[in-house]
């Protein structure tokens, strides 16, 4: 394993190595605007939410890297507390990355990006139209991380409005994760893509107890056939079967035919076991799978 020190790497280095190990990063597309009236339209990848109630996002505009230079953005919420953060989908990603370009202060992205202006209810800047979710906010607090190239601002914004394009809602009127298309920075050049295809769910371990994977038997935890995301979920059930639980399993069809070809044949039966397991871990029958490995 290579191991780095920080203190040992340049700022281009380090970016690049955090840039694309700590990924993907949603993207705030922050309009703001400076005390002139002067609007800045800039995406940021350093972006998440922190709290819901109060609802506060931070981003941070760093230090350029090649320069030490601030970003106009970080100069207008100093002189203007309040921004849009506008979240950005695969139909803009494009513009938005346009967006992005070191225009002189004063020209508007809005403008050379295509986007379309919307006003806002409560804030000065103005809305990306386009985006499918924007978030009206004041500016708690700037929080300034260095004065070294590459350093961080901290930039709290509470959201005091929600803006919800309508198609990207399901029946019951929450966001769909499905519609909403959403995209994410990765390193150098690179983003991804938030589709049906490449979404899978997680079951949270809140209204429950599992027993872990400690509580597995050593065969199971020592698997040549199970992953780590495999015993995670078998971990996270609430309580082992009983015996007679794991008896019934036997007269399961696919474990009848493994059972009877590999009488006298531990090591096989074993093994052909768990791969079976693993199928039903793949379809979601938690459960059933971890009877089969208990037998």
């Amino acid at each position: 394993m290579l191991t780095l020190k920080t203190e040992d790497l340049s700022a281009v280095q380090l970016q690049d190595y955090l840039q694309y190990a700590i990924a993907p990063r949603p993207i705030c597309f922050a309009s703001t605007i400076d005390a002139d009236g002067n609007i800045n339209l800039s995406p940021f990848s350093f972006f998440n939410m922190f709290s819901t109630k109060p609802p506060i996002c931070i981003f941070s505009p760093a230090r350029r890297v090649r320069d030490n230079t601030t970003k106009h953005t970080l100069e207008n919420v100093l002189q203007v507390k309040e921004c849009v953060i506008n979240i950005v989908n695969y139909d803009m990603v494009q513009q938005m990355s346009l967006a992005s370009t070191e225009y002189a202060k004063g020209v508007n992205e809005f403008q050379k990006a295509g986007f379309t202006m919307l006003a806002s209810d409560l804030v000065s800047p103005p809305r990306v139209a386009e985006a499918p979710v924007q978030f009206e906010c004041v500016v708690n607090q700037v929080i300034p991380l260095g004065d070294s190239h590459g350093a961080g601002n901290l930039i709290l914004a509470e959201i005091k409005l929600i803006h919800i394009n309508e198609d990207i809602l399901d029946n019951s009127g929450k966001i769909d994760q499905k519609k909403i298309d959403l995209v994410a920075r990765l390193g150098g050049d690179w983003y991804c893509r938030v589709t049906e295809n490449n979404l899978f769910k997680v079951a949270k371990p809140l209204a429950k107890l599992g027993i872990g994977v400690d509580a597995l038997p050593k065969a199971v935890r020592l698997s040549k056939v199970l992953t780590g995301n495999d015993l995670g979920m078998l971990g996270n059930v609430e309580v082992l079967p009983d015996e007679q639980e794991v008896d019934l399993v036997s007269s399961h069809p696919e474990v009848k035919e493994i059972l009877d070809a590999t009488i006298g044949d531990a090591t096989n039966r074993e093994r052909e076991l768990h791969e079976l397991a693993k199928t039903f871990l793949e379809s979601g029958e938690v459960t059933l799978a971890l009877k089969v490995v208990l037998l």
